[in-house]
C-alpha cells in the first residue's frame, strides 16, 4: 500500500563565495599570506601595496548601461554578501568597532633553516670511516637501510638474509650478518641498529666510560631488565646486593639514555614550522590591549588599468564581439577582486571581534597569567557574545595563536568544560588539571600516589572528581601511573 506524505524541510545552503570566506577565516597568518599571493597571481585585477578606494570601481561601471546586459550571465554578485546575516541575527556588540587596531610586527623575522643531511645518509657516511671488505660493506649498507627512523632494526636476521638474497643478489648467512651488525651498532647516535629496547640501552651503556655505576647499570639491563621496567627496586637491591645509593646512581645512568636514538636525530633534521602569532595581547597601564598581526590586513585595491580598459570600452562608439568578450572578462576579474577585498575585511573584523570576546571572557588570566584563573569557556559562550555561529568561532580558535606576556598560546587551549567544586561554583577543567599536576609534582617519589589517593586529595581541596576522571586527566597531562613514577 502506497502512502503519500508531505514534509517541510528548511535547509540553508552556503554559496561558493561564502564557503571561501569561511576558509579564509580559518587560515592562520602564514597560510593566509600564501593564499593572498595565490589570489594575486590568479587575478591580475587585484593589486596591493598602494592605497586606493573601491569606490572608483563602482563609479567606472554604470549598471544602467544596456550594452553590458547581454554579457552579464557570469557576473559575480557580491552586493548581498554579509557574513553576519547567515551566521546570526543577534545584535552586534559595541566593542566590535573599538578594536580595529593592528600590530606593527616590526620584530617578525623569517629565520633561515639550514639544509639537513638525512638520518640514513649520515649513517652511510659514518660507514665510510670503517675498513670493510666489499661483501661486509654491502651487508652493512643493507642493514643501515633496514633501520627505522626511531633507530631500530625490527626485522629478524633471517628475514634480512633472505631479503638480501632475493632483492640484492647478496648471499650470506646469519652469523656473518650478526658480525657486521656489531659494526653498524658502533655508529652514532649511540644505540642505533638495536633490535629492541634492551639491546639499545645496553649498546649505549657499553659506549660509556666504565664506572661502578655504569657496570651495575649494564648488569641490571642485561640480567634483570623486566624487574627494572616494573621498578621492582627491592628485588634489584637483593639480587645485586647493593645499597640504595648505589642502585640510585645506576638507575640515573640508565635514565640518561635515549630509548629512541634515531628520533633525536630526526627531530633536529625536520623542518620546524615557525609559528607566527595572529594576535598580540599586552598589559598597558593595568589594561589589556589587543592587536591583530598587520600581516592579516594587507592594503589591496582593484587594478586601475582594468578600470581604465572598462571605461575605454564604455565611451567607445563601436563595440565589436571581441571587445564585448574582453569586457566580460574584465568585469569578472574586477568583481572577483572587489569580493576578495571585502572578504579580507570581513575576515579581519571576524578575527578581531572573536579574539576580543575571548580576551574579555578570560580577562583575569590575561592580566596575571595564572592558569587557575582561566574560567570554564565553551564555543557557545563566545558565539553568543559576538553574534556569530559556533562553527565560525571554532575556525578562529582551532588554528590561531595569540602572543601574550606569558608565552604564545593556541587559542583553543583557553576553552574548557565546567565542573562544580564543593562550594557549588563552576571551575574550569584546566584549573583541576593544573592542581592535579602540582599534587603529583609534590608527591613523595619513593611512594607515588595512586589515582585513588589523588582523587581523595583533590576532593579535600574542593574538587570532587572520580578516580577514573583523575586517570583521564593524568593521561591527558602525559603523566604515567604511580608505579612508573616511583624513584629510589
Amino acid at each position: 500500500m502506497l502512502k503519500q506524505n508531505l514534509h517541510l524541510k528548511l535547509s540553508q545552503k552556503l554559496s561558493p563565495q561564502q564557503i571561501q570566506l569561511m576558509k579564509l577565516i580559518q587560515l592562520p597568518t602564514q597560510a593566509f599570506e600564501q593564499r593572498l599571493q595565490e589570489e594575486m597571481v590568479e587575478n591580475p585585477a587585484l593589486e596591493g601595496d598602494v592605497d586606493a578606494s573601491l569606490d572608483s570601481y563602482e563609479d567606472s561601471f554604470d549598471n544602467s548601461n544596456d550594452d553590458y546586459d547581454d554579457y552579464d550571465n557570469e557576473h559575480i554578485d557580491t552586493g548581498d554578501l554579509n557574513i553576519d546575516e547567515y551566521l546570526s541575527n543577534d545584535e552586534t556588540p559595541d566593542y566590535k568597532y573599538q578594536t580595529n587596531n593592528y600590530s606593527d610586527d616590526d620584530e617578525d623575522k623569517s629565520l633561515p633553516i639550514a639544509a639537513q643531511m638525512s638520518f640514513h645518509q649520515d649513517l652511510i657516511n659514518q660507514l665510510n670511516t670503517f675498513i670493510l671488505s666489499d661483501e661486509d660493506r654491502e651487508i652493512a649498507e643493507f642493514l643501515v637501510g633496514s633501520i627505522e627512523d626511531s633507530g631500530y632494526i625490527r626485522r629478524t636476521i633471517q628475514d634480512i638474509v633472505d631479503d638480501m638474497a632475493f632483492t640484492q643478489g647478496i648471499y650470506t648467512d646469519e652469523k656473518t650478518v650478526e658480525r657486521v651488525l656489531t659494526v653498524v651498532q658502533q655508529l652514532e647516535p649511540s644505540g642505533v641498529g638495536a633490535r629492541d629496547l634492551q639491546e639499545c640501552l645496553l649498546i649505549q651503556l657499553k659506549h660509556k666510560t666504565p664506572t661502578e655505576s655504569v657496570n651495575l647499570a649494564i648488569d641490571i639491563i642485561d640480567k634483570q631488565f623486566e624487574a627494572f621496567t616494573k621498578k621492582h627496586y627491592d628485588k634489584l637491591l637483593q639480587k645485586f646486593d647493593v645499597t640504595k645509593e648505589q642502585l640510585k646512581k645506576a638507575i640515573d645512568e640508565i635514565e640518561k639514555l635515549n630509548p629512541k636514538p634515531g628520533g633525536s636525530y630526526d627531530s633536529s633534521s625536520r623542518v620546524i614550522e615557525h609559528v607566527v602569532p595572529d594576535f598580540t595581547i599586552r598589559v598597558v597601564d593595568g589594561e589589556l590591549e589587543l592587536t591583530l598581526n598587520s600581516r592579516n590586513a594587507p592594503e589591496l585595491h582593484v587594478s586601475k588599468d582594468y578600470q581604465e580598459m572598462l571605461q575605454t570600452y564604455k565611451v567607445s562608439s563601436e563595440k565589436s564581439a571581441a571587445q564585448k568578450d574582453a569586457v566580460q572578462f574584465i568585469k569578472q576579474k574586477l568583481d572577483s577582486a572587489k569580493w576578495f577585498i571585502d572578504a579580507i575585511k570581513q575576515r579581519q573584523e571576524t578575527l578581531l571581534v572573536t579574539m576580543n570576546a575571548i580576551m574579555h571572557f578570560q580577562y583575569e588570566y590575561f592580566l596575571e597569567g595564572e592558569e587557575t584563573k582561566l574560567k570554564p569557556m565553551i564555543l557557545k559562550d563566545i558565539a553568543d557574545m559576538v553574534g556569530l555561529d559556533i562553527s565560525t568561532v571554532s575556525r578562529v580558535a582551532n588554528s590561531k595563536y595569540v602572543d601574550t606576556p606569558y608565552g604564545t598560546k593556541l587559542i583553543k587551549e583557553f576553552f574548557s568544560e565546567a565542573m562544580k567544586n564543593t562550594e557549588g561554583e563552576d571551575v574550569s577543567t584546566i584549573e583541576i588539571k593544573k592542581i592535579l599536576e602540582q599534587v603529583i609534582a609534590e608527591e613523595d617519589k619513593s611512594k607515588p600516589l595512586p589515582d585513588e589517593d589523588l582523587a581523595v586529595i583533590l576532593k579535600e581541596r574542593g574538587y570532587p572528581i572520580a578516580r577514573r576522571t583523575v586517570a583521564k586527566y593524568r593521561e591527558q597531562l602525559d603523566i604515567p601511573v604511580a608505579r612508573l613514577r616511583k624513584k629510589i
